[in-house]
């Protein structure tokens, strides 16, 4: 399945990112997984975070032009995709705090590419992209970023509301959604494992036959290998 996750931060995109990854990756299935796109870049060293939120905004905003575009063809390349935010964050971040000289973003330059991406994935013809717009109530969202902060935080606990809706907008401008490919998930009072069954349900139209023949397979809870026995494939729990 070939995954694209959006929502206000705190929602948890990276959460489900990392299950959604154990999960394939416990079923021998390998992963692609992306969740660098907000700024400054978490796969980044923390030396290299700190000076990339002190780069001019021209500058940030041509290296996340340039990886957004690459990851069009990640997505059509790669049968299990993981990406967090991609285009759709930087829409909303950059409208938001484009303009706080208090924000590691910068003006929305390159808004009038955002459908150009999806179109370009689209006529791929894959079958099985979902976009999965992940929500959370207000007072959730409160609650995370007093539990768990960011170091790099973009959002501002009096912005939560106007965010969601912006997200909730852009998504719904998105050609994923006119193509019935959304699915929305509310992760509010769920814990981690009941957000990823519940995305798993969802997303059960959306995933080719491969793919459902693969959630279906029993396996152990453990480690375990494979072997195959008269030209039948078994996992045996190692040891």
């Amino acid at each position: 399945m070939r995954t694209i996750f959006a929502g206000i931060e705190y929602a948890g995109k990276s959460t489900l990112i990392q299950l959604l990854d154990q999960y394939y990756r416990h079923r021998k299935c390998p992963t692609h997984t992306d969740d660098h796109f907000t700024i400054p870049d978490a796969s980044l060293s923390p030396a290299s975070q700190a000076l990339m939120v002190g780069f001019p905004d021209d500058v940030k905003e041509r290296m996340q032009r340039m990886q957004i575009h690459y990851h069009v063809e990640v997505i059509k390349n790669y049968a299990n995709t993981l990406i967090s935010g991609w285009h759709l964050e930087e829409a909303v971040y950059s409208s938001m705090y484009g303009k706080d000289p208090g924000s590691t973003y910068y003006p929305n330059y390159g808004y009038r590419f955002q459908r150009l991406y999806e179109s370009l994935v689209l006529e791929a013809r894959l079958p099985d992209i979902v976009l999965v717009h992940l929500r959370a109530s207000d007072e959730a969202i409160r609650q995370r970023m007093q539990a768990h902060p960011h170091r790099y935080q973009i959002i501002k606990e009096k912005d939560i509301a106007r965010l969601k809706q912006l997200f909730a907008e852009e998504i719904d401008k998105s050609l994923f959604t006119h193509k019935g490919y959304t699915i929305t998930l509310d992760t509010t009072g769920k814990t981690p494992q009941e957000s990823l069954d519940e995305l798993l349900l969802l997303s059960e139209p959306r995933i080719s036959a491969g793919e459902l023949a693969l959630r279906a397979l029993p396996v152990p809870a453990g480690e375990y290998e494979v072997k195959y026995e008269g030209g039948v494939r078994r996992t045996v729990p190692k040891a």
